[in-house]
């Protein structure tokens, strides 16, 4: 173990106890997380949501043997009273992260980083460590596991029996999830294992799993399982640390010969596919929760076969058991549920259609001038306003190193670029910002916008706001360097934000981050300076739907609009004249539909184009003002 790990402080949101569990389910996942790694590197915090809450509240066993204390919401770190719980803080630290999944995934990092032979907990991240690394906001896994679910099991606990009848929606999504085929970076070597195995009629069982395991069962005892023994080895020998099987020795060669298409699907052992993950942790809380209250209520489970035999499957895993019975859970002994196709047909049946995938076709045949030409008849086209100060330019010769954009490790061209950029956003924040505001930079990557307001505003506190670690790292690097003592650093994403502002600043928000800026600062009522980006990975998601704005939405269908954005990137210097122009003519008017949309909210918005237009291929700058 190493020595002098700094210590951090985790904040948890407590509203009340149901059971074996503390509500928010958020924070019995956090705990249920520290127990299996066993981490006490973290001092834990406890934060009624409600009136003053005394320690007799909170009962013992439920945090495991983590020492727990309790602190009132005014009492927290002021960078944490901006966010969400969970939270993190370093000690007196301006560096916070919050949110589950950001916070999951840090206790896991801190647990190897302190303890590098617990490789068991890092494999908890899944391949190239991006298990829930994808926000909420663009995900729908993610979505789903880390608020869709724990808010329907929330909801079910807390309803009165005669509304809870029905099982939630959420919880059959999953179900429909466990179902589908998995799809892992090796899967054709491992489906070519299972036709094998398929060929030769294998049918090996599967020893159960982990030290508890053993205990629990006879010596050289086996237990069979769908799905098939070939997926449960593979899943199972990684999270043992051994070889995996290798079906029947060498592939024949009919087998080497078979059409990947033709190939055996893979059948899902743990939530995300083949392998154990911090998916699995974050559910097994809720997923325990709810199937405990619907045996009280003497719920059939037929409709939940594969839930059911994921959560027998996941007490097997060495330390699941350890950390449940730390955190006072009595995990059920699930019988075999089996399910007929006419039930899971009707289960199917039930899951609303906001909580699909939107499948739209995102593969348009033709131009975007029939849909410029429509709006055109209907007197819509791209207007661009006069930039209001299209000379000012920051004396970066006169600045420290670190203010500048190369200091984020660029070329001197793009770095060039980059100042460009920053001349027409900092000019337009300047106009608008008075002594004691607040500033938001949203998806501040290396902190390029950010760090130079903090340092040009010194009377103004600057927040910045991203959901990558490393980039927000290397901006407090920057920060410290130059000694500035009004930036904040938020490792979230941006729904777990809710401090006040009053200025949301935005360089090159990627498609649909453009829309949840502008709505974060429409809700504080906050003004706008964002530069969009990205406009072909704009598309439908649980929280927006395009066109935005009611004098769009009457002339032009989604598919029209999506038109617009796939060819509003069309701007790169390499593409012909006309072309280039064309595209600058659709993010116009994708710029104009936003602007619209912002003004039923009784905001002033233009759109300008930076100068010189040839700081970047993505040049339009939205500037609103309530």
């Amino acid at each position: 173990m190493k020595d002098s790990v700094a210590e951090e402080h985790l904040y948890l949101a407590f509203s009340h106890q149901c059971r074996d569990s503390i509500l928010p389910l958020h924070t019995s996942i956090s705990l249920f997380l520290l127990s299996y790694c066993d981490c006490k590197l973290f001092k834990v915090f406890l934060v009624p949501t409600g009136e003053d809450v005394g320690d007799q509240c909170v009962t013992k066993n439920l945090a495991g043997d983590l020492e727990v204390h309790l602190i009132s919401r005014c009492q927290l770190p002021v960078v944490v009273q901006s966010c969400s719980l969970p939270a993190v803080v370093v000690k007196d630290d301006k560096f916070c992260r919050a949110g589950l999944s950001v916070v999951l995934r840090h206790i896991i990092q801190k647990t190897f980083e302190a303890d590098p032979s617990k490789k068991d907990v890092l494999e908890l991240l899944g391949f190239k460590k991006t298990c829930l690394k994808a926000c909420a906001e663009v995900s729908q896994w993610t979505r789903l596991c880390e608020i869709s679910i724990p808010l329907a099991v929330e909801r079910f606990l807390t309803a009165s029996p005669e509304h809870c009848q029905a099982i939630p929606p959420d919880i059959l999504l999953l179900e429909r999830k466990l179902g589908e085929p998995v799809r892992v970076h090796n899967d054709d070597k491992i489906r070519r294992q299972k036709l094998q195995q398929q060929k030769a009629g294998a049918k090996a069982a599967v020893p159960v799993l982990g030290k508890e395991a053993t205990e629990e069962s006879k010596p050289g005892e086996v237990h069979e399982h769908p799905p098939s023994s070939l997926e449960l080895s593979v899943a199972f020998s990684k999270l043992l640390a051994q070889e995996a099987p290798d079906a029947v020795n060498r592939e024949a060669p009919h087998i080497r010969r078979t059409k990947t298409s033709d190939l055996p699907l893979l059948d899902h052992v743990f939530a995300e596919g083949l392998y154990f993950t911090v998916a699995d942790l974050v559910l097994l809380p809720c997923i325990h929760q709810f199937l405990v209250s619907s045996k009280k209520q003497g719920k059939n489970l037929v409709n939940l076969p594969l839930i059911s035999s994921w959560y027998r499957r996941v007490q097997e895993v060495p330390g699941v058991k350890k950390a449940a019975g730390k955190c006072n859970m009595e995990l059920l002994h699930l019988p075999e549920v089996m399910c007929t196709p006419e039930e899971q047909l009707q289960d199917s049946s039930s899951v609303p259609d906001e909580l699909e995938e939107d499948n739209d076709d995102s593969h348009f045949i033709g131009g975007p001038r029939p849909t410029m030409t429509k709006l055109l008849e209907n007197g819509i086209e791209a207007k661009f306003s006069p930039h209001p100060c299209p000379s000012w330019t920051l004396d970066w010769t006169s600045l420290p190193s670190a203010v500048s954009p190369g200091e984020g490790k660029m070329s001197r061209d793009r770095a060039l670029r980059k100042q460009q950029q920053l001349n027409n956003l900092v000019a337009a924040v300047t106009k608008l910002a008075k002594p004691g505001d607040v500033i938001v930079d949203f998806c501040s990557g290396g902190g390029h916008v950010g760090i130079v307001l903090a340092y040009m505003m010194p009377s103004c506190q600057v927040v910045l706001i991203e959901n990558k670690e490393l980039s927000l790292i290397r901006a407090k690097d920057r920060s410290d360097e130059l000694g500035l003592n009004n930036i904040w650093f938020i490792q979230a994403n941006l729904d777990y934000f809710n401090g006040t502002f009053n200025i949301g600043v935005a360089l090159h928000a990627c498609g649909v981050a453009t829309d949840m800026v502008i709505e974060h600062c429409l809700r504080a009522r906050a003004a706008f300076v964002i530069s969009p980006c990205c406009y072909g990975f704009i598309q439908n998601t649980v929280k927006f739907k395009y066109p935005r704005s009611h004098q769009f939405k009457e002339f032009l269908s989604y598919k029209e609009h999506m038109i617009l954005c796939r060819f509003a990137d069309q701007t790169a210097v390499q593409l012909p004249p006309e072309r280039r122009l064309i595209g600058k003519q659709c993010m116009g008017l994708v710029d104009l539909d936003r602007a619209w949309a912002a003004e039923e909210h009784n905001y002033s918005v233009q759109v300008i184009s930076m100068e010189p237009e040839s700081c970047s291929p993505k040049n339009n700058m939205l500037v609103g003002i309530p």
